[in-house]
């Protein structure tokens, strides 16, 4: 959701300089089910675009509609959507709509933050109920303390039975690809949908482009020797899709003492036990953490055969980790999909 949110932090700059207004509408609280969880933001232009979404386009309509008070009076709104007679949801919508302004300064410490790779948190204050006030705001706290309103009106959430919905929000999920060849081209593309930071590591003696990437921020070549591991961390996942057995394992020898939650590797499961036998036989320094985070073959038994599927497989094994869900049909489920 930190792309989503980036996004809207963008758009919202850009609309400002050319004298357009913006509302910020969050989803602050939820009474049953809905399409996407609270946390999600879309952000409404006084030249009446929309940019984002807080459901599935059902309910846009409606808090474009709403918004138009906010613009003409300044005054944020809790509005209410009741998705049970009209979405099949099961849930209320509580979506706090509230003037967006993006200060110089604001942008300075953002996209600061954004690249060294530091969580923030958002929080928004608001009552469960439809009503117009100035108590209701979103402020951003940034890991040093600094924090910002969404808006440069003095507000404070003094009102009792204000309530605060609190989002923290990770860095930017990264996804470094070791490889240059089609399918690596095409995992990138489709992770670029995902709003993912991608980084392509390709060979000394077959270097690529940026264009050849698209979706990509960086597109370098190295050896497993010359590569930096720097801003590898949690929130990152490797995938090795050199087709070289040798790049592979110094690959994995350079990555041992990276803190991070996925690598993936594409082969047979005899390749796999074979990297893990030289792996102990060139170093002992490894963890059993390390291991478990090896995942070769790469991807979900989805049956897939194209470099688009198994692209997909990928994606798909890597969410499901990053999630901590063990994969599964929700046709499966009897309960809510969201805990």
């Amino acid at each position: 959701m930190t792309h989503e949110f980036i996004n809207l932090v963008k758009g919202a700059i850009y609309n400002q300089t050319l004298g357009i207004s913006n509302v910020l509408a969050t989803v602050v609280d939820l009474d049953g089910s809905s399409y996407r969880q609270p946390g999600v933001r879309m952000l409404l232009s006084s030249n009446g675009e929309m940019l984002g979404a807080v459901s599935g386009g059902c309910v846009e309509k409606e808090v474009q509609f709403r918004a138009k008070s906010v613009f003409n009076t300044g005054q944020p709104v809790i509005m209410t959507y009741d998705g049970r007679y009209r979405l099949g949801c099961e849930g209320v919508l509580y979506i706090l709509l509230e003037p967006f302004e993006v200060s110089k300064k604001f942008e300075t410490t953002f996209f600061k933050n954004i690249e060294n790779r530091t969580t923030f948190t958002i929080q928004s204050y608001y009552k469960k109920e439809e009503v117009s006030s100035n108590q209701f705001y979103s402020s951003i706290i940034f890991e040093n303390n600094e924090s910002f309103t969404f808006s440069n009106n003095q507000m404070n959430a003094t009102t009792k039975n204000i309530k605060t919905f609190s989002q923290t929000l990770p860095p930017c999920f990264k996804l470094l690809i070791v490889g240059g060849e089609h399918d690596a081209v095409k995992l990138c593309k489709m992770a670029a949908l995902l709003g993912w930071d991608i980084n392509v590591i390709t060979s000394i003696k077959d270097p690529k482009a940026l264009v050849d990437f698209p979706g990509a921020k960086q597109v370098e070549a190295h050896t497993p020797e010359t590569f930096s591991t720097q801003g590898i961390d949690q929130e990152s996942a490797i995938v090795l899709m050199t087709h070289n057995y040798s790049q592979d394992l110094r690959y994995l020898l350079k990555f041992k003492d990276c803190n991070v939650s996925y690598i993936g590797i594409l082969g047979s499961a005899k390749r796999r036990e074979q990297l893990h036998n030289d792996l102990l036989d060139y170093t002992t320094e490894l963890n059993d953490a390390f291991l478990e985070n090896i995942h070769s073959p790469a991807g979900l038994n989805i049956g897939a055969i194209t470099p688009e599927e198994i692209a997909l497989s990928i994606l798909s094994e890597i969410t499901a980790i990053k999630r901590h869900k063990e994969p599964h049909s929700l046709n499966s489920i009897t309960g809510k999909i969201h805990s």
